[in-house]
């Protein structure tokens, strides 16, 4: 009896492998991928954006709102509507709801205040028009069908591990940081991810200031920092504009003994680096394309298309970019997108 259920078990084990073989063989043969991330760039049905972004009050948010509207530049089937940049979220709710009642085709957001504009970007969802998300997430994940974000902990993680490679032999080392808004989640994301970068080789903030995103804040708080600290070994400051005021700060202290690592990626910073002989010989990338990437992917969702380096079918619903680190063995690599501080 055990030897004929045996026998059995054998033959529907070589009858199910033969038949995976031949399902495979099928399978394999039909796949031939998709069909709609081809020519993507092609010329499709005209389809409406609209875009609300942040005031240009600073280089980088300057870039989100030029990058967006270049992108779209390119693209003769966008019909791109740009409502005026604010830090205002009374008035950026008014801007996509006069997107929802002129029936775009598509929203790409960067949000004055991202809980504040969740229920405004749920009610663009819920009419059939998907939004946009960048940078800054909303509060719930029925709002947007696709969001696009930099990296901020990675910012931290990777200035963290480029001073690790320069001083992690040296465990007494002086690292100062000198963060943006300290009430932001950004901020609080960089100073976490520079913490956990500078703990892996035994490292740690030896004096922290905190500024406010602009060049006088930076200048100020640099003073501070550099009448506090006698010696320091390396510096990473969070922002390249306010990174112009930090670099004043220094040169007028005539202070030199340290390096410096920036953040944000701006072109000025990038020169600096290039060029040598500054302090700064390094920046952390936080890409001003995320809006302009918006754009990109608000037209392939409209036109049903996806991304052409991927098998998926659909558009990804988060994309996180990439926070490299900007030398001069790579600037030229980056400096094509970097913004004006």
């Amino acid at each position: 009896m055990l030897a004929a259920r045996k026998r059995l078990l054998g033959a529907v084990g070589a009858l199910a492998f033969a038949g995976l073989l031949a399902g495979c063989t099928a399978t394999g043969g039909g796949n031939t991928g998709p069909t709609n991330n081809t020519g993507n760039d092609d010329t499709g049905d005209t389809i409406t954006i609209g875009f609300s972004g942040p005031a240009a009050d600073h280089g980088w948010l300057g870039a989100i709102n030029s990058a967006a509207i270049a992108e779209a530049g390119k693209y003769p089937d966008i019909d791109l509507k740009v409502a005026e940049g604010t830090n205002d979220a009374n008035l950026q709710i008014s801007q996509v709801e006069t997107f929802i009642n002129d029936g775009v085709d598509a929203i790409v957001l960067l949000p004055t205040d991202g809980a504040a504009l969740t229920e405004v970007a749920i009610q663009a969802m819920n009419a059939g028009i998907p939004v946009i998300n960048v940078d800054r997430e909303f509060s719930s994940p029925f709002a947007a069908r696709t969001t696009i974000l930099g990296d901020n902990y990675g910012m931290g993680v990777s200035a963290g591990t480029y001073i690790c490679g320069k001083l992690g032999d040296k465990p007494d080392s002086i690292v100062a940081e000198i963060a943006g808004i300290d009430s932001l989640p950004l901020t609080q994301d960089r100073s976490r991810g520079f913490k956990d970068g500078l703990a892996a080789c035994g490292l740690k903030v030896s004096n922290r200031v905190a500024a406010d995103f602009t060049v006088a804040g930076g200048q100020a708080v640099t003073e501070q920092l550099l009448a506090a600290a006698p010696h320091i070994d390396a510096i990473w400051n969070h922002d390249d504009d306010q990174g112009v005021g930090v670099l004043s700060a220094i040169e007028a202290a005539g202070r030199s003994e340290f390096f410096m690592v920036g953040g944000a990626g701006s072109k000025n910073a990038m020169d600096l680096i290039k060029s040598g002989g500054s302090v700064l010989e390094a920046t952390i990338i936080y890409p001003s394309t995320q809006a302009a990437d918006g754009i990109r992917l608000a037209r392939l969702l409209v036109q049903q298309k996806s991304l052409a380096d991927l098998v998926e079918v659909e558009v990804p619903n988060r994309i996180v970019l990439s926070a490299p680190v900007v030398t001069k063995d790579n600037v030229d690599k980056y400096l094509p997108t970097a913004f004006a501080s």
